[in-house]
């Protein structure tokens, strides 16, 4: 159990969970996940973590197939830049460790935005909050448990 896992539970969410074995050193958490589970790797979304005008950390869920787009990030956020946030604060503010950080339960709320790309399946994938683990949820539950609002922040 997650904290991620809890937030669908008590919410009495429709969700799968889908566990692969994690290898330590894969290069990128995301495609390791789209490889292990033979997913689209449009359909598995990632979460990253980035900061606002250089104060205020906001989550940012798009593709394992796209780049984030930090001027889209920071526009969708109403702010004028944004950058990436650095681990040990991603890990500090989320409660999860860097390459299985959920965009469900993190230990604060942060504001949230997920790729617009996200309609276009019925379900999708994110981390469930550890490494080796993912959720499939639909897109529309995603977007309420999370708060977030959708923009184009992907390329």
């Amino acid at each position: 159990m997650t904290p991620a896992i809890n937030v669908l539970k008590k919410a009495k969410t429709d969700h799968n969970v889908h566990q692969y074995h994690h290898d330590p050193d894969s290069a990128s958490y995301g495609e390791e996940a789209v490889e292990k589970m033979g997913q689209n790797p449009h359909q598995v979304f990632k979460t990253l973590l980035v900061k606002l005008d250089g104060r205020q950390l906001a989550v940012a869920v798009v593709p394992v197939a796209d780049k984030l787009d930090l001027k889209a990030m920071a526009s969708a956020c109403g702010a004028k830049k944004a950058a990436m946030a650095e681990q040990q604060e991603a890990e500090r503010s989320t409660g999860y460790i860097f390459g299985g950080i959920s965009p469900l339960g993190q230990k604060k709320r942060l504001p949230t935005v997920v790729n617009s790309s996200v309609e276009s399946f019925d379900t999708v994938f994110v981390s469930a909050g550890r490494r080796g683990l993912e959720i499939e949820l639909a897109p529309a539950d995603l977007v309420k448990l999370t708060s977030a609002r959708l923009a184009v922040i992907a390329k």
